[in-house]
């Protein structure tokens, strides 16, 4: 019996993972799409990016302060709730979080559409990023209401709500995106200033579109899944109102500030990028240069962090709903396993972008192909970005909740000092920004690391959790890249790159079996693993 309720936990995290992942691949994929369609567009390009960028960071900033820790936030506190079969008490949570984040996020709206002109003008010295920042000022206020809502269903382990509300914004900001940018620039005979601000103003649109979508599942539903069950001979005292705010805001306030160091750490690229380079460059290039690294590179970077950040978002309640329970077993495999994967996605796109930088912008963006040194550098950043999430789920999970903030507090100030003294030497220019964040990321996940490993009984065996992926990432390398020098001598380049990172992808997962990396049990967490194990066993490579 026993047996059956681990195996039934197993496949509700791994569904919840897979759910997670598949949603935020495909919208990377989507923002990727839109981010080409602007990037390769005439009068759009590297100048509207670094508009779009300027105004956009600024935006997500606010975003943070009122709403980005408070999904982790309400899933930890609800699943917890739910773990003790408390499940009023989980409504309540909700009902509190609601009506307390619909006020910040107003107040946060109101502070950026009043603050438009000065934020533009004297903080990010981009005069016309104004529009951007007033178009996006409504979407705080819906995007607060959303993270309740989203954090709640997390924390019921119902989190296909959330890909899917996720998924659908993102289709409609992809869709909304090139449309609205279509219509301004026939109006505006391709002003690159008002085309940003449509751009930005699809971003807004696709919010509020997601939540109408969220409110209408909710009222259709008209209970949360796992909240209506009654509770039988058991006794729960009633929270105020006020002890629930306090407990939500104990709780989300120092997520929320590691989201807020997060995105501070993007703000400072827009405020030092343009001032550094402008020592040596002239105004127009200084902020071209910043758009290579917010609009193309940091969009790139990002990409691999679709694949992981499924198993941060999943661990939080499910390692809270664990320790409730006291059962740290499940809580320390599920960390392990987390981070073994969260390995073996972060080293191959890590070397895959290094090596390939350049035939990447070219295939990518294909009007706009500049910034190859700027990509190679800040791909070091994706294994210690994916590594981070993972860790820093896992850190949340246990009630560490303040180390990811004060990590990443400290590699926010190295770069804010790497990016002073760099940027503005001309050897180095746009390039020190990338450093920077390569510093930051290591200091983060460094300082995580050693103090879950404090924090958590869990083995990391040398050979599985970094011998054997390295020797994988290798070997995958040096097919994937020999293959594209033989290859782009018969093809185009771009055919023989899209070829050549099929082939890396082939040559390293098929590396990953024969290496036999997975346990038994390991390969049984993953969705279809008992049919995937048969295969195995078949080919004589598991027996």
């Amino acid at each position: 019996m026993e047996r059956v309720k681990t195996k039934k936990k197993t496949e509700s995290f791994m569904q919840g993972v897979a759910a997670l992942m598949f949603s935020q691949i495909l919208i990377k994929v989507l923002g990727l799409v839109y981010k080409m369609y602007l990037t390769n567009r005439p009068g759009f390009g590297d100048a509207g990016n670094a508009i779009y960028s300027a105004g956009y960071y600024i935006y997500a900033l606010l975003l943070t302060i009122s709403s980005v820790g408070v999904p982790n936030a309400i899933s930890k506190l609800v699943s917890e709730r739910i773990a003790l079969e408390d499940y009023k008490g989980a409504n309540r949570i909700f009902k509190v979080a609601f009506c307390t984040f619909s006020v910040i996020g107003l107040i946060a709206s109101f502070i950026l559409l009043l603050g438009a002109k000065y934020i533009a003008n004297v903080m990010v010295q981009i005069p016309e990023a104004e529009m951007t920042l007033v178009v996006l000022a409504p979407s705080i206020f819906f995007v607060s209401l959303i993270a309740v809502i989203r954090g709640y269903f997390n924390g019921t382990q119902s989190m296909s709500v959330t890909a899917k509300s996720q998924t659908l914004e993102q289709v409609f900001k992809s869709l909304l995106t090139i449309i609205v940018v279509e219509i301004v620039a026939i109006f505006s005979q391709t002003n690159t200033a008002i085309m940003a601000a449509g751009a930005n103003f699809a971003t807004t649109l696709s919010v509020i579109l997601s939540f109408a979508y969220l409110i209408l599942y909710f009222r259709r539903s008209k209970k949360l899944p796992n909240t209506s069950k009654p509770i039988q001979g058991k006794k729960y005292r009633m929270e105020g109102i006020k002890t629930i705010i306090k407990r939500i805001l104990l709780v989300s306030a120092p997520m929320t500030l590691s989201a807020i160091l997060s995105s501070l750490n993007k703000n400072i690229d827009s405020m030092t990028v343009v001032r550094g380079l402008k020592n040596f460059l002239p105004e127009a290039q200084a902020k071209m240069q910043y758009g290579i690294l917010s609009g193309k590179v940091d969009t790139l970077v990002s990409l691999p962090l679709s694949f992981n950040i499924a198993f941060a978002t999943a661990l939080v309640p499910a390692i809270a709903a664990a320790r409730a329970k006291h059962d740290m077993t499940t809580a320390n495999n599920r960390v392990s396993f987390s981070m073994l994967v969260t390995i073996l996605i972060g080293l191959p796109c890590t070397v895959g972008m290094a090596i390939f930088s350049q035939e990447i912008l070219a295939l990518l963006f294909p009007a706009q192909p500049e910034g190859v040194i700027v990509l190679q550098i800040s791909a070091l950043t994706i294994i210690f970005s994916v590594l981070i999430q993972t860790i820093n789920g896992a850190l949340q999970g246990v009630g560490k909740i303040m180390t990811p903030a004060v990590a990443l507090g400290i590699g926010v100030v190295v770069k804010l000092v790497l990016n002073l003294i760099l940027i503005p030497i001309p050897a180095i220019g746009i390039n020190g920004a990338a450093i920077g964040n390569v510093a930051c990321n290591v200091i983060a996940c460094a300082i995580g690391f050693i103090v879950l490993k404090k924090n958590m009984a869990i083995k990391f065996k040398f050979s599985k959790f970094v011998l054997k992926p390295v020797l994988a990432t290798a070997i995958m390398a040096v097919c994937s890249y020999a293959s594209y020098l033989l290859l782009v001598k018969f093809l185009a380049m771009k055919i023989a790159t899209i070829i050549a990172l099929a082939i890396a992808v082939i040559t390293y997962a098929l590396t990953l079996v024969v290496l036999k990396l997975f346990t038994k049990e390991e390969i049984y967490m993953i969705p279809f693993g008992q049919k995937i194990y048969k295969v195995l066993e078949k080919t004589g490579i598991y027996k």
